[in-house]
């Protein structure tokens, strides 16, 4: 993966632009730090269906949760218990 400046990678856009469609990510960085990474619209997509939700995404989406499979109730087996030496 190739890097830019971000100085860079604003002056020269264009070729910033073609670097990513024909070679794939390119990394920007500011004041030496890994910044940001520009990536062709198909690989990002590709990456979205790919990720899959986090906990937090889950439990505050508006989804049903009710395919769990679970017993019903009562159905349960349970251990036999052992007695106590």
């Amino acid at each position: 993966m190739h890097t830019w400046p971000v100085q860079d990678a604003k002056a020269r856009f264009s070729e910033f632009l073609d670097a990513c469609l024909a070679q794939g990510p390119q990394m920007v960085t500011r004041r030496g730090a890994e910044a940001a990474v520009l990536v062709p619209a198909q690989e990002w997509r590709r990456l979205q269906s790919a990720a899959k939700p986090s906990l937090k995404q889950l439990l505050l989406s508006g989804q049903v949760r009710a395919d769990l499979i679970a017993p019903e109730r009562g159905q349960a087996r349970r251990r036999p218990v052992e007695p106590m030496a």
